[in-house]
């Protein structure tokens, strides 16, 4: 009665939310107070469990691979929309997609799980599988230090009641890997030594800060994926011995990596049903996620939004540019509290700012200037630094402009330019 109940009140509460401009959390935090077992009772025993893909950067590229792979194979997948990975974000999915009894009719539940929020949702629903992205420098003011999030990721994939898939070219998630428990089926994913040598960062992991091993650790198996080769939006995968190529919703090696990081769980779950060939044509049908490489038409143009959440995912893309941006605004806010971090970023790849917005713009500034950066213009009010930066001239060569931006002014950009479908928003 419960479930029926929570299901009917928060589909009212979701409408409601809907009417005011895009999705929310809220509806599912209703389901939650009313049920306080909502998730438990909808997604608790399906016939393929339950996927937990977590990590500090990817997951939501990450899981849209998955899905797309065994959807492609002919599985029904129940998955929470990107930026809806809390507890009340993934009810609010449910709600969307439920019966009147609360419980999903599908084979197997991909979801993204916060690395914090995931410690009790583990509990609480324990994952058949879990997917270790990676341990990279995240939301110090949240987090405080990496070992925090890795202690926090130890314990998710300590709850895994079949595989732990961990990305053996994070020196942190692969000793995770080795400290499973031996009951656990352990499976890996890697980037070959050379491709790693051709970026300019790696892999943006952080320092390992695993202690010695001891004489219950395991071996790494065999790398079930590997990624051999990375041009532009193109990868090349080695999936058991076998060379194939995809293209990636966005370029650069972070993007084949979670390419890999999905082709090794999607071949893990799937066993003798997998098919190569199937899932490199899901991977090739896929866009980018919200503002990850997204290119959108804001009034006639074409503007590639990049969004920076933490260093990594910064230096990363920084890294990935295939030339120096013509046209670059860079836009950080108030949901970036400790922008300091960026005197640790490579810049090299850009050669000038023309405006600079958000409430911390001029620490950005400061940081251009010591770094002999020059920036056209400094504009605080970011509605009006996208009016600005819409009215400089297109590039020569007709390549889109390009907004580096955080994660709140994305979805500011998104919405200003008439895309209102809000990520994690079902």
């Amino acid at each position: 009665m419960r479930n029926r109940l929570a299901v009917v009140v928060g589909r009212a509460v979701r409408v409601l939310a809907r009417l005011r401009g895009g999705g929310s959390a809220i509806p599912g935090g209703v389901a939650l107070r009313i049920s306080p077992r909502f998730l438990e009772h909808a997604i608790g025993e399906l016939p393929f469990g339950v996927i937990f893909v977590t990590g500090s950067n990817g997951k939501s590229t990450t899981t849209n691979m998955l899905v797309s792979i065994l959807r492609a194979h002919g599985l029904s997948v129940f998955s929470n929309p990107s930026g809806g990975n809390l507890p009340q974000g993934i009810a609010s999915a449910l709600l969307a997609v439920v019966p009147l009894d609360g419980r999903v009719r599908d084979d197997i539940a991909v979801l993204e799980v916060d690395e914090a929020y995931g410690v009790g949702l583990a509990q609480r629903i324990p994952p058949n599988d879990v997917l270790l992205l990676n341990l990279q420098i995240d939301q110090l003011n949240r987090f405080h230090e990496p070992e925090r999030v890795r202690q926090m990721l130890g314990r998710i994939a300590h709850a895994a009641t079949r595989t732990v898939v961990v990305n053996a070219a994070d020196p942190n998630t692969a000793a995770l890997g080795r400290e499973s428990r031996h009951d656990q089926r352990l499976v890996s994913f890697d980037v070959a030594p050379e491709v790693l040598a051709e970026s300019a960062h790696g892999v943006a992991a952080a320092p390992s800060i695993s202690g010695a091993r001891t004489e219950n650790d395991r071996d790494l198996p065999p790398a079930a994926v590997t990624v051999v080769g990375v041009a532009g939006v193109h990868a090349e995968l080695d999936v058991d011995g076998v060379r194939a190529s995809t293209a990636l919703p966005a370029r650069g090696l972070h993007y084949a990596v979670d390419a890999a990081a999905a082709v090794a769980t999607a071949h893990n779950v799937l066993g003798d049903r997998f098919e190569l060939s199937t899932a490199m044509t899901a991977l090739g049908s896929l866009g980018a996620v919200y503002g990850r490489g997204e290119v959108i038409t804001a009034r006639g143009q074409q503007v590639e939004i990049v969004m920076m959440k933490n260093p990594p995912s910064l230096q990363l893309n920084l890294d990935a540019l295939e030339s120096t941006p013509s046209r670059l605004l860079l836009a950080v806010d108030e949901g970036t509290p400790d922008p300091s971090w960026i005197y640790d970023t490579d810049l090299s790849r850009i050669d000038h700012v023309d405006i600079v917005s958000g409430t911390k713009a001029w620490q950005w500034a400061t940081r251009l200037a010591y770094a002999g950066i020059p920036v056209g213009a400094v504009i605080e009010d970011f509605p009006r630094a996208v009016d600005a930066f819409l009215a400089l001239p297109t590039p020569d060569g007709g390549e889109p402009k390009t907004a580096l931006v955080n994660y709140e002014l994305m979805m500011q950009l998104r919405l200003m330019m008439g895309y209102l479908d809000l990520e994690g928003g079902a």
